[in-house]
Formats: C-alpha cells, structure tokens, sequence
C-alpha cells in the first residue's frame, strides 16, 4: 500500500533560477535563460545580477486568472506558478531594449493569446519574444 500511494504522489515542486543581466545570451539587457519550461507548482526566483532590473508579468500575456507579478528595481522576486501557459514578462525600464522572457507552465495553453498580443512590444521585444514562443510546445 504505502509504495502505490509513494508511486500516486505528485513530483517535488522545483525552484528554477533567472538571472536579470547587462549581457546575455541574446545581447544586452536580458533574463538568463529568457525560456523556461517548468511544471505546475514549481518557483522562479528572479536574481537582480546587476542592477537597475526589474521584472513583472506583462498585462494579456498570461493564462486566463493568473495573478500577475511586479519586483521593484533591484529586488529579488520569487513567483509561484500554478496555472498551466505561457507567462510573458519583462523588464520595465529596458523593455524597449528587448529586455522580455516567456515560460511555460505545462502545456501552452494560451499560445494564441501570447500571439495575439506580441502588437502591443516595443519591435526587439516583439522579435525576442517571437524567437521564444518558437521554442514553446
């Protein structure tokens, strides 16, 4: 009996870890990694590296009842993700700069949302972001 309930027993949350940079992988400002695909329940834990970053949810880019999410400058932002999409986010002083990242909680649910709405960036974040949802499944 006890193996069948251990075997029943949903997988440990996870805490996944981006980093809020001058310089990244995809040039300057940037979240590293800028795409994650995480499961329900699991954290991401937004790292202020270098200074004068922010992040916060971007408004018509997240699953239908997310709570959006907003750190101040500078500041270290943990967020639990329970609903299952696509959450965009950016930083809010350098998002004309093309300071954005997507992750995806479980299936990409509201991936024609996400689409829908890429009108509303600045044109490099709109072209970052496009290069993301490539990579959502």
């Amino acid at each position: 009996m006890t193996a069948i309930l251990f075997a029943n027993s949903p997988a440990a949350a996870r805490e996944w870890r981006v980093d809020m940079v001058n310089r990244g992988a995809n040039g300057s400002m940037d979240f590293t990694p800028a795409f994650l695909k995480i499961a329900p329940g699991d954290t991401v834990r937004f790292v202020a590296k270098d200074k004068t970053h922010n992040v916060e949810s971007i408004r018509n880019m997240m699953p239908a009842g997310a709570s959006p999410f907003q750190g101040a400058i500078n500041q270290d932002v943990t967020v639990k993700f329970s609903r299952a999409g696509l959450y965009g986010y950016k930083c809010l002083p350098h998002t004309a700069m093309g300071m954005v990242g997507l992750i995806q909680v479980g299936s990409a649910v509201n991936r024609p949302a996400i689409v829908a709405n890429l009108g509303s960036l600045p044109p490099l974040a709109r072209a970052r972001m496009t290069k993301f949802l490539q990579l959502a499944k």
